[in-house]
């Protein structure tokens, strides 16, 4: 399946709560505390691995969101719940979020491999370096350190995490009965880490993983987020709203990953689609306007917009473009600055009012309403050009955007022979088309 070049399409889906929309708890189909049942989640995975998608990426911020007076702004822990769904799935991967700021690298490798051994080597772990001051002071941290030293202290925090997956060779357990004979010490292998941030002595107490590592996915798109991204990731989620952008994107990463002496076809990138699919453009386009019609004045839709920028919601009129001095990154900005980016670019090449930005976007994210054919015609074009390898599925209400996407959309996909009609493989590195990585010990 695929093109002449043997690329193929692949999907993870974005699975946050009752769904991406601010007002999707508000659908009547879902119970307002779908958010913290595991059956809510149990029917999403269902979906997703009928529609053979790769994977599900499970966001998460630990603190308490201030938005909790019009909707459910809270998250169970993705790698328990992760682990939960891996008893109730087979072959979908599992795609827990977590931060290399506020965990220590010995206990989450350890968390993240034990979730790999019991899915059958379907984990992978979302990196991030947390830009929430809030979250920093639920463990203690006053002060976030600068965005540099976030993603250094992250760079490093990989590299030993990986040092700690590695540390038992494939063949390191022996598990020979009749002589008792257990493992081979010689091939279990302290990391002795001393660096800038760490001093972790190993070796982890977990073999190694049924894919040889969990994939690595990373969501950051500001200039540190890129390079990190170049150096580390297998698979990103990336922020992208017009094509020739993406296209910019994919080569600066690529070529990024080129210098750092890696293989740039083993990275995937996957950028966040929230589509929005019905029989009709007409009917599509009126089901989003339903669901933008739920929001509590409290929470409108520019308001969002205003705070993704960093500006007063005052300084935006919907039916007018952006205004050029709210192009420009405001000082101190907290939030993450490859969206901005790719905001203000799109905003800026296409002179769009507020409103029509709106229509196109969802928390950072964007927006595609249509019948099966226009959606499937948007993801071919892009994954055509070269820029993306596919998308990462946003549904704004789950699980039945997810469903319109899988049971409409996905049989487009695999007519034209673009997607899988069966998975290939068990694990997550095989749905995505990555080679397992050799251990750095076996090569000494």
């Amino acid at each position: 399946m695929g093109g002449a070049d043997g690329r193929s399409l692949h999907f993870l889906v974005n699975v946050g709560s009752a769904g991406y929309h601010p007002a999707a708890w508000l659908d009547p189909a879902l119970a307002p505390e779908s958010f913290i049942s595991l059956d809510h989640y149990r029917r999403v995975a269902a979906v997703a691995e009928r529609g053979l998608l790769d994977g599900l990426l499970f966001p998460d911020i630990p603190v308490q969101q201030p938005s909790i007076a019009r909707g459910p702004a809270a998250t169970l822990d993705p790698i328990l719940l992760t682990s939960a769904l891996a008893v109730s799935t087979e072959r979908v991967g599992l795609i827990p979020t977590a931060t290399s700021t506020l965990n220590l690298p010995y206990n989450l490798a350890r968390r993240i491999l034990s979730l790999d051994h019991v899915s059958g080597g379907r984990a992978g772990w979302n990196v991030v370096t947390t830009f929430e001051p809030n979250a920093a002071r639920n463990f203690g941290i006053e002060h976030l350190p600068e965005r540099d030293e976030r993603y250094r202290r992250a760079g490093e925090y990989v590299d030993l995490t990986k040092k700690l997956w590695d540390s038992w060779e494939d063949d390191a357990l022996i598990g020979d009965q009749a002589s008792a004979r257990f493992a081979d010490p010689d091939k279990v292998h302290a990391v002795d880490h001393r660096g800038e941030f760490f001093t972790v002595a190993g070796p982890l107490n977990v073999t190694r993983s049924p894919q040889g590592r969990p994939v690595l996915v990373q969501a950051g798109s500001s200039a540190q987020g890129k390079a990190f991204a170049a150096a580390h990731a297998e698979a990103i989620y990336a922020t992208q709203f017009g094509l020739g952008p993406a296209q910019q994107f994919a080569r600066e990463i690529r070529a990024a990953a080129v210098a750092d002496g890696r293989d740039p076809t083993q990275i995937r990138i996957l950028p966040g689609l929230v589509p929005v699919v019905a029989g009709t453009t007409a009917e599509a386009s009126a089901k989003f306007d339903t669901l933008q019609s739920r929001l509590h004045p409290d929470s409108a839709p520019v308001r969002a917009l205003a705070r993704w920028l960093g500006y007063p919601d005052t300084d935006l009129d919907l039916d007018a473009p952006i205004p050029e001095r709210l192009l420009t990154l405001p000082e101190n900005r907290i939030g993450p600055q490859g969206f901005f980016a790719s905001l203000t670019r799109y905003a800026a090449d296409t002179g769009h009012t507020v409103r029509q930005l709106l229509s196109e976007f969802l928390g950072g994210h964007r927006v595609v309403v249509g019948t099966p054919e226009q959606v499937a015609d948007h993801v071919e074009t892009w994954w055509r050009s070269g820029a993306v390898d596919g998308f990462t599925v946003i549904p704004a209400v789950l699980p039945s955007y997810l469903e319109d996407f899988v049971d409409h959309v996905v049989p487009i996909l695999q007519a034209r022979g673009l997607f899988r009609t069966d998975y290939a493989g068990h694990t997550l590195r095989s749905h995505l088309g990555l080679r397992e990585p050799i251990n750095t010990f076996a090569r000494r």
